[in-house]
């Protein structure tokens, strides 16, 4: 597998420290240059993920971070697989909570990224620090980078709203920069442990055909009842693991009252969902669905 050691980010949230420094060099005492020292213990306590946290968790300070690879490349950010492991827990009888295999989602910086998310995801958010807020209408290197981190942040801050909420997502482990480590959701394959697929690609039965569309619909109901709309959701962006589904890629949620076209965003994810799977011979209709969401935010 290739590697991608070029970035790796400061320790704090983009409204506490706007300069998102990449130096992914490993550190003194360790020789592979795919390998650092974990960075759990050196991010600040809001960006670890949230209690109670999942025993597969890893937070030695002696535990080593390694890079196995890309996974996702992406316009906005790329996703890689990272194990944090204490060295030698391979060894150990019972090694939970010893050595587990995460995503790490990069936000590219300023100088190897192009943004493209529209400006009306970001109606009703707010830049606390009025430079950054300058530099974000200038587009300046140093606005690249705050925009870099800020969505980044916004992921985060969704991704732990909603396992708080108990809504399929994977668990956020921590925030480091522009880097966001969260769980890695698999299924068994041929070959042992891998990447679940996207409901894209799947063909599932009608049970579980049905099965996945309630799910969705659930997960979809719970976000309005709390004012939330995912923004970009489709079947490339919802995993399915086994008979369960997962929802990735939140950096973009919305803000069903307070962003101007909120409800748009709202009618267009009903549109991409339920169109996927009125193709494969569901009878759901995209405007039922949006008006039993709309009834549950209002």
């Amino acid at each position: 597998m290739s590697h991608d050691l070029t970035q790796h980010t400061s320790q704090y949230p983009p409204d506490l420290d706007p300069s998102f420094v990449f130096d992914f060099t490993a550190y003194d005492d360790l020789d592979d240059d795919t390998q650092r020292w974990s960075t759990w213990l050196s991010v600040e306590p809001l960006c670890r993920g949230p209690e109670p946290r999942p025993d597969w968790v890893v937070t030695s300070q002696a535990a080593v971070d390694t890079e196995l690879g890309i996974l996702k490349t992406g316009k906005e950010a790329d996703a890689f697989l990272l194990e944090r492991a204490v060295p030698g827990s391979e060894d150990l009888d019972d090694p939970t909570g010893q050595s587990v295999v995460m995503v790490a989602k990069r936000y590219r910086g300023d100088d190897h990224r192009t943004f493209h998310r529209s400006t009306a995801y970001t109606e009703g958010r707010k830049t606390r620090n009025t430079r950054d807020a300058r530099a974000l209408a200038k587009k300046s290197a140093h606005g690249r980078a705050v925009a870099a981190g800020q969505w980044a942040w916004a992921e985060w801050e969704a991704l732990v709203r909603c396992h708080r909420l108990g809504l399929p997502v994977p668990y956020p482990v921590q925030l480091d920069g522009t880097e966001l480590l969260m769980e890695w959701i698999t299924v068994e394959g041929e070959d042992g442990v891998e990447t679940a697929p996207r409901l894209a690609q799947t063909r599932p039965d009608r049970p579980l055909l049905e099965s996945y569309y309630e799910q969705l619909r659930e997960a979809m109901s719970e976000l309005a009842r709390h004012g939330v709309v995912h923004g970009d959701l489709s079947p490339y962006n919802i995993l399915a693991a086994g008979d369960r589904l997962v929802i990735i890629d939140l950096p973009q949620v919305v803000d069903l009252v307070g962003n101007p076209a909120g409800t748009d965003f709202l009618m267009r994810d009903c549109t991409n969902v339920v169109g996927w799977f009125r193709a494969r011979g569901l009878g759901v209709d995209e405007h039922d669905l949006f008006g039993e969401l709309l009834a549950h935010a209002f």
